[in-house]
């Protein structure tokens, strides 16, 4: 089937999430015809463009509000002092579409980045060094979050950029390092701003 992308599309995974089912009953879907969409030239994987979901949803009476649940820009801080996260969420949640949540541990980080993909992930390394670069690291490992921008939050004595490379991380910011840095930077991510960051992985 020839078709030209959407800006937004999204693959059996995220369909799955928005209608609250498995994704096999997607592909069924999908393969049947009753969610139109393309394949990948090349591979088997799916995709379904957005006016195809509001479609879908408005043909079987399911809110568009699921929509937003997945499009909106996730940011999960792990690590972070409450100070950095109170305005962070302050900034973000209620001026976009943004979600802002915040686990101390990388147990308690699997469990909400197991529920949804995360577009940006920022690992303060006050939890700890090595524990900063597991987290990184299976998440890095983790197709779902694959394309996530990964922040890490250090001291200046601990910046490392081959090792951050390494580890997963994508950039780092060194403490102290003024929070509007931070939000300008997750806004750019979710298409707010132009990028402006303390320091840049390469």
């Amino acid at each position: 089937m020839d078709h030209e992308p959407s800006a937004i599309v999204y693959t059996t995974g995220q369909v799955a999430r928005i209608c609250k089912v498995a994704p096999r009953t997607v592909a069924t879907w999908f393969d049947s015809g009753r969610l139109k969409g393309y394949r990948i030239p090349g591979s088997q994987d799916r995709r379904v463009p957005r006016e195809s979901m509001v479609q879908f949803l408005n043909e079987h009476n399911l809110p568009l509000s699921f929509l937003d649940c997945e499009e909106c820009c996730r940011v999960l801080l792990i690590g972070t002092e409450k100070t950095l996260s109170d305005r962070l969420t302050g900034d973000l949640v209620g001026r976009g579409n943004f979600r802002v949540a915040r686990v101390d541990t990388g147990f308690d980080a699997g469990l909400v980045t197991g529920k949804h993909r995360q577009s940006v992930i920022v690992i303060d390394h006050g939890i700890g060094q090595s524990e900063a670069a597991c987290i990184a690291v299976s998440l890095r490992g983790d197709p779902t979050h694959a394309k996530s921008l990964i922040i890490g939050l250090a001291g200046d004595d601990e910046v490392s950029p081959e090792r951050f490379k390494q580890d997963g991380f994508d950039e780092v910011l060194v403490k102290p390092f003024d929070p509007a840095a931070l939000v300008e930077r997750i806004k750019q991510v979710a298409g707010k701003v132009p990028p402006r960051i303390r320091r840049r992985l390469k």
